[in-house]
């Protein structure tokens, strides 16, 4: 049973079902009803037109559940239409239907659970795993997401850049349950990327891409969260590496810099670098400023904070801080960092006890408390109180 060949054409056949005249929500119940079929009947007898089969039993199935419901008939006008099966049809609507997915009127959980649904063939089973929720409440999440773009044309012009976010929330997701949403996010992108030559969907990819490629050496031996400066780089994906690069490079030489591009250079000059002493800080805070120009976004002030500590010290890592509102998150780990390249482990240590009550990430929690009690021995050992005591007046 080839998984991935039913998962890549599910997009395609509900695409067929809807411009066959079904609406969003019957079409999706449909070939995800096709697909539990192909899984028990493929084993011993796959089809030689796998996508013609699909769109044959989910057509099927759609005309079930219309001759079914017999108080809907305008669906029973459609039965009488039914076509005759055949090759599968040439029409790929794949790139509406990640627009459709994506409608502004969906929150950006129902969203993304739709996205992996109905344009990744994921089960709602995997999708509730994955999420950490109970199947009952992801069903109903799905559910008031087909309900709500049910009403929408088919044809109607969707926006590229609410795609692009939906497909950055899944990949930021990570790794849970039985489905890798990394992988299904950089294979959601590829697919995008080969359907639309938008230079942000390209710098989508590369940033996956190059993110990704530093996976391996994330997690240390015991299980705990390794940083970038500490990570075995031996261990990083040098194939996915050169991808992202050659696909960045391309995305940049159209001149229509957008923020993941801007995000992906940032990731290729950590990339490039042999040894973390080797890293081009002075061109990563030049990238951060493009990016905070082009989004003023909180969190990349914050991080081009962290550029800055590396390229100018930490002084002026801690005076960029300083501009910023201390209840971002992250806020107090990156002051702890800087404190204590400034040679200040009395407030480092606080600062990373403080940090690490606030994430919600049990790595990201595991390390901090451990960057905190690293200190606060260091302090015991040394004789100095673990909290500094205000100055008398």
């Amino acid at each position: 049973m080839d998984e991935a060949l039913l998962r890549s054409l599910t997009p395609t056949v509900i695409g067929i079902l809807l411009r066959r005249g079904a609406d969003f929500a019957a079409a999706e119940d449909a070939v995800q009803d096709a697909l539990v079929e192909a899984v028990r009947v493929w084993t011993d007898d796959p089809p030689r037109d796998p996508k013609g089969w699909l769109i044959t039993a989910a057509w099927r199935k759609f005309l079930d559940a219309a001759r079914a419901d017999t108080s809907r008939q305008r669906r029973e006008v459609l039965v009488e239409a039914e076509p005759v099966p055949g090759p599968g049809e040439a029409a790929d609507d794949t790139l509406q239907l990640y627009f459709l997915c994506a409608h502004p009127s969906l929150t950006p959980a129902s969203a993304v659970a739709l996205t992996l649904r109905a344009v990744g063939g994921l089960t709602t089973r995997q999708i509730a795993q994955a999420y950490l929720v109970p199947e009952a409440t992801m069903a109903q999440r799905i559910s008031r997401a087909k309900r709500t773009v049910s009403g929408v044309r088919f044809n109607q012009p969707g926006d590229v850049t609410t795609v692009l976010r939906v497909l950055y929330l899944v990949f930021n997701e990570g790794y849970s349950g039985d489905v890798d949403l990394v992988g299904e996010a950089i294979r959601l992108t590829r697919q995008l990327a080969a359907k639309t030559h938008h230079e942000e969907v390209a710098g989508l990819l590369a940033l996956m891409l190059l993110h990704h490629a530093r996976r391996p050496a994330r997690i240390g031996p015991d299980g705990g969260l390794v940083p970038l400066a500490e990570q075995d780089r031996s261990l990083w994906n040098t194939r996915l590496i050169a991808e992202g690069v050659e696909v960045l490079q391309a995305a940049l030489t159209r001149d229509r810099l957008g923020e993941f591009q801007a995000q992906a250079a940032i990731a290729a000059l950590h990339a490039d670098a042999r040894a973390a002493e080797e890293t081009d800080w002075v061109q990563i805070v030049e990238w951060y400023d493009e990016l905070v120009r082009l989004t003023d976004s909180p969190v990349a002030r914050l991080n081009r904070a962290v550029a800055v500590g590396e390229a100018d010290g930490p002084q002026g890592g801690l005076a960029a801080l300083a501009e910023l509102d201390p209840a971002l998150p992250r806020y107090a780990a990156v002051a702890a960092y800087l404190h204590e390249r400034d040679g200040d482990p009395v407030t480092a240590a606080r600062l990373y006890s403080q940090a690490a009550r606030s994430v919600s990430s049990l790595p990201e929690r595991d390390h901090l408390t451990r960057q905190a009690a690293r200190l606060n021995a260091q302090l015991r050992s040394t004789g100095q109180d673990c909290v500094r005591r205000p100055a008398p007046d």
